[in-house]
């Protein structure tokens, strides 16, 4: 066990030691931040600053397509800070080394991963300034850990989008890049609205990060689907144990082959829980072909609906007679 003398000794070795550093170099000492203005010459390797001029001179279709961009509006008309008058070099850093040789790689940060720009260094020059609301979860997030830059989403030198900066023109455009599975699950007969545009991705999934495995914008599955179907929130008198548990053990999220995004046909959905079991007051044995209104033996839970077409409260039921959902 360390005496209290001893502790206090250690901790002023700590800071004289923690002093040194920072006298040597502040950066491995202090964060950045973006009201400070730009990094020194000693902080990028002595590259100084040249101007927008000598940028436009040679990318002068770069510069024309960034100034309709909010970022060259807002840079240009309306700088709130140091940083962001230097236009051009507040996200690329200090261009004289690129000037002295343009075919270098490594001497800007690029936005693209052609350059050779690692994406941790393109994303830590964004969240300087876009670090607020829901990117704070961005570190350790799905797409981070997935080594994804903000530019494989974003087009800051383009308006392609009419918000966002979005290297397509809306939201599901750019998700579908990496996505086209769920691409090809709206395209079923069931779907959720989203190629309507009644809802986008991003009403269902925060892409900067959450603290949910599949970035949900709620606390678990049911929670984000009651926003729009409230009605099967509940609470129930008479509750289906699987309701309870998650949607997603009946219904597909995306879309599906089958009416209301159904994991599978009834009867057949049912029957993977509700086999040879006398619950509901009958028999559920395995119904097989046999059992189709042209076969031998037609059954009822073939036809229609299946089960639903007496066990119509499947989500619950409140009524004193709903015990088997009936009503």
């Amino acid at each position: 066990m360390i005496k209290r003398g001893g502790a206090i000794r250690a901790l002023l070795v700590l800071g004289c030691a923690a002093a040194s550093i920072a006298r040597a170099d502040p950066t491995l000492i202090a964060p950045a931040d973006p009201r400070a203005g730009p990094p020194s010459s000693s902080q990028t390797h002595g590259a100084s600053f040249v101007g927008e001029a000598a940028c436009r001179a040679c990318h002068p279709v770069e510069t024309e397509h960034w100034s309709r961009t909010t970022h060259g509006r807002l840079f240009r008309e309306r700088p709130r800070n140091q940083l962001e008058a230097r236009q051009c070099e507040a996200c690329h850093g200090p261009g004289s080394d690129h000037m002295a040789d343009p075919a270098a790689p490594g001497l800007l940060v690029a936005f693209t991963r052609e350059r050779g720009t690692p994406p941790a260094t393109q994303n830590a020059t964004c969240l300087r300034c876009h670090s607020g609301g829901s990117r704070a979860r961005w570190p350790g997030s799905i797409h981070e850990r997935a080594d994804l830059a903000c530019s494989d989403c974003h087009d800051a030198m383009s308006s392609i989008s009419p918000r966002g900066l979005l290297r397509e023109e809306g939201i599901n455009e750019t998700c579908f890049i990496c996505h086209p599975g769920q691409r090809r699950d709206f395209r079923k007969r069931s779907h959720m609205p989203l190629l309507e545009g009644k809802i986008s991705c991003a009403d269902c999934h925060d892409p900067h990060g959450a603290d949910t495995p599949v970035l949900i914008r709620a606390d678990s599955v049911n929670q984000l689907c009651y926003r729009c179907h409230a009605d099967k929130r509940g609470p129930f008198l008479w509750e289906h144990a699987p309701v309870v548990e998650s949607c997603l053990n009946c219904h597909l999220a995306h879309g599906s082959s089958r009416l209301a995004l159904l994991r599978a046909t009834p009867p057949a959905l049912c029957q993977q829980c509700h086999v040879q079991s006398a619950i509901v007051g009958h028999a559920t044995p395995l119904l097989t072909r046999d059992e189709l209104a042209l076969g031998g033996r037609p059954d009822e839970r073939l036809m229609n609906r299946g089960c639903v077409n007496c066990h119509s409260r499947v989500h619950g039921s409140n009524h004193p007679s709903g015990a088997r959902l009936h009503r």
